[in-house]
């Protein structure tokens, strides 16, 4: 896998631009930051490994867990 750096910074400014979506900038530094602990966390789901026959399940069915009982 290869391994690239993420700019956060530029990437809030691409999505700004393509969507014509103004940011105040008193709030741009938030949002980079908001970005980057959101990219933090897409890495570590991206990086769970998964078998290459995995399919995804076509009907969610929750188990109970018997609270709903009492």
């Amino acid at each position: 896998m290869v391994e690239s750096s993420f700019d956060a910074a530029a990437y809030v400014d691409q999505l700004a631009s393509a969507l014509h979506l103004p940011i105040e900038p008193d709030y741009r530094p938030g949002v980079i930051d908001n970005m980057a602990r959101i990219a933090a966390i897409a890495q570590l789901v991206n990086q769970f490994p998964l078998p290459d026959d995995m399919e995804a399940a076509p009907i969610f069915q929750p188990v109970s867990s018997g609270l709903d009982q009492l």
